[in-house]
């Protein structure tokens, strides 16, 4: 149980901390206020991208008394449960607010219970969380049409031009693709915040949530990926080196791993859903600065972190978002309301030896599909290859990285 002195003293605590804290970088999302009169909007992300300097923002947007804020991540609440919602009842009632700004409200069992209650009590409410499942499963029986959903993720290379207040370049590219998009860490590049981060998501993201007994079998895991990026993957595969007893087991612990936001799982395109289900998925990470300060490899693997960045890059405009492998492979088929949309080729540089294979894989994709543009991002080059009547535009990573959803 939570003391109503208790949750009144963090209050005021977080408020003071809010008002002294840099506003930070704008991003690029711009958050869906136009429905709270009758929808919650929930902000989700990996822990550090951002997310609570995102309602920082929004909440310097609006009078300060109009206003409340609570970050359920922090010591003193752990062990909040859905009782002491009534004691938080008890001091929101009395405060004369009429927007609530929850950060990190997934620490709490039954949330989604609370937020619908402020819902119908008149309340406008905006909350974030770090687990992909409140945009799902969380929210499928009791928000069900009172919801609007975004994701927020590091920085995007636009923004951390912005950020570093440079120009797009092969040069400021590289430094992007060493560094990654997590904000703090931007700040001082301290190896040491992005490994106690991918530890804190790991025990108290997956760990703890999930009561998974063997902790040492899931880093195990999650090592492997982070070595791994841009492979295809399977959980039948992944059990027997890493010694995981169960399919099932390694299947969990990828769905959780996936809901935290450290990776994304890409399916093989198929009119077949259970194709989709059947065939190895391509594994990317959610920021390359991550992969850097976490794998072992000593090979800089510059072309998948390079095809990762591109994997991020569509993530944050398609949510339906695919490879193709049929009499070729493409590298990414972007979905839009169902019809596909861009079709997407990465190679780090076009040359003699690689140039037929990587047209051949991406004109296939064309030919089924039947789009006639389409495009190869390399480091460098700029090119355009016409060949039967389709297009294909070669383009460098940094100039692709800064466009948006066209």
């Amino acid at each position: 149980m939570i003391l109503e002195s208790t949750l009144k003293k963090v209050i005021e605590q977080q408020r003071s901390l809010l008002n002294q804290k840099d506003q930070g970088l704008k991003r690029e999302l711009v958050p869906a206020t136009k429905s709270l009169s009758s929808h919650a909007l929930i902000i989700s992300g990996i822990r550090r991208c951002g997310k609570s300097t995102l309602l920082l923002q929004m909440l310097n947007g609006m009078p300060p008394e109009t206003s409340f804020f609570l970050n359920f991540d922090t010591p003193q609440l752990y062990g909040f449960s859905a009782n002491d919602f009534t004691r938080l009842d008890n001091i929101i009632s009395g405060s004369g607010v009429s927007v609530l700004f929850f950060d990190e409200i997934q620490m709490v069992v039954g949330w989604e219970m609370y937020v619908r209650q402020k819902l119908d009590e008149g309340f406008k409410v905006i909350a974030t969380g770090s687990n992909a499942s409140m945009l799902s499963m969380e929210l499928g029986s009791r928000l069900t049409g009172r919801h609007i959903t975004q994701e927020l993720y590091p920085f995007s290379y636009s923004e951390f031009l912005r950020f570093r207040k440079i120009t797009a370049s092969a040069d400021s590219l590289s430094v992007y693709m060493n560094l990654g998009g997590f904000p703090e860490y931007l700040k001082n590049e301290d190896v040491e915040q992005l490994i106690m981060l991918y530890d804190d998501i790991l025990v108290r993201d997956i760990v703890a949530r999930y009561n998974i007994k063997d902790a040492v079998g899931l880093k195990r895991l999650a090592n492997f990926l982070i070595a791994n990026i841009g492979n295809r993957v399977t959980a039948t595969k992944l059990k027997q080196p890493l010694s995981i007893g169960a399919t099932s087991t390694v299947l969990n612990w990828l769905s959780h791993l996936e809901l935290s936001y450290l990776f994304g799982f890409l399916p093989m395109f198929s009119y077949s859903a259970k194709a989709q289900l059947i065939n190895p998925r391509k594994l990317y990470a959610i920021d390359t600065g991550l992969v850097n300060a976490l794998s072992v490899s000593k090979s800089e693997d510059k072309g998948r972190k390079l095809e990762n960045m591109v994997y991020v890059h569509l993530r944050r405009q398609y949510s339906e978002l695919y490879y193709f492998d049929d009499k070729g492979e493409c590298d990414f088929v972007a979905f839009k309301n169902g019809h596909p949309e861009k079709l997407v080729q990465v190679c780090l540089e076009l040359n003699a030896d690689n140039v037929d294979r990587e047209v051949k894989g991406l004109t296939a994709a064309m030919n089924f599909f039947d789009i006639d543009k389409a495009s190869i991002v390399t480091f460098t080059d700029s090119d355009s290859i016409d060949t039967n009547g389709l297009t294909i535009e070669v383009i460098p990573a940094y100039s692709f990285l800064c466009r948006g959803n066209e």
